[in-house]
């Protein structure tokens, strides 16, 4: 993505703390696996919010619990053995999972109270792109995504299908930059940009805590306006001939270095 040009390492004098936040698991999206799991969750009052089930397969364990989850208002899927591997980690794949944590159909103001990064793709253009940031926040553990482009309804249904459908399962919205800019302030949020005039590496910076994270379109990374509103500006070193990340390095990058620094433990249960 243009805005993210080689430069030279900064210094460490803004290194963060080395003590990292731990963020308590109840508080974020964690996956459930197996009737018995799910079930105990269930009696505990824990907030189950979806179940999906493998609709190849029947028992009358897994009947009784998805008869108890409709009863209770908790949403039931049913997909297909391929969906249900991929929903699961290597080696471990049930019959069922469910996701625990926040509503997931949470309202734009909401999410911001959310423990958790709150990331903004600032003005993208391709549905492509966008699946990824919205599919690679989910896998982080991200509160929410704001996407502020220019999709028209199919151009929103093809970012839920680059994303893989990630956007089931955590808060997606399409909005301008300037309102989730408000709300991340409203909500006492660090604001961080990803940009080239940033002045600290992301392993420099302190990317703990609850934070909107900005990130610019394919073309024209940041317009200046949104970049001042700023509290941080990170850019992402390079060595090479060619002067810029595109999108998905440079979000990965990020992300990458946020989890380390918080230490986040594992979503899988």
């Amino acid at each position: 993505m243009p805005g993210l040009s080689s430069l030279s390492m900064p210094n460490s004098s803004s290194d963060p703390p080395s003590e990292p936040r731990i963020d308590p698991p109840s508080e974020r999206r964690t996956q459930l696996r197996g009737v018995e799991a799910i079930t105990q969750a269930l009696e505990g009052g824990r907030d189950v919010r979806i179940v999906i089930t493998d609709r190849s397969l029947t028992s009358s364990g897994l009947s009784v619990l998805m008869g108890r989850c409709e009863a209770a208002g908790i949403r039931v899927r049913h997909a297909n053995p391929q969906e249900m591997r991929r929903l699961s980690p290597p080696g471990l794949q049930s019959g069922v999972v469910a996701m625990l944590g926040p509503d997931p159909t949470v309202e734009l103001h909401e999410v911001f109270t959310l423990p958790g990064v709150v990331w903004l793709l600032a003005g993208g253009r391709y549905p492509g792109n966008a699946g990824y940031v919205i599919r690679s926040a989910e896998i982080s553990g991200a509160a929410g995504v704001v996407i502020d482009a220019r999709f028209d309804r199919v151009g929103r249904r093809d970012c839920g299908r680059a994303s893989m459908r990630a956007d089931r399962y955590f808060p997606v919205y399409f909005a301008p930059s300037r309102d989730a800019v408000e709300l991340a302030r409203a909500a006492g949020r660090r604001i961080i940009a990803i940009e080239d005039v940033g002045s600290g590496a992301p392993w420099q910076t302190d990317l703990r805590g609850d934070l909107l994270i900005m990130i610019g379109g394919e073309r024209d990374g940041i317009a200046p306006a949104l970049l001042e509103e700023a509290d941080e500006i990170i850019a992402i070193p390079s060595a090479g001939f060619l002067p810029s990340y595109n999108l998905q390095a440079a979000m990965g990058i990020v992300m990458g270095e946020h989890l380390r620094q918080c230490s986040l433990p594992t979503s899988r249960q």
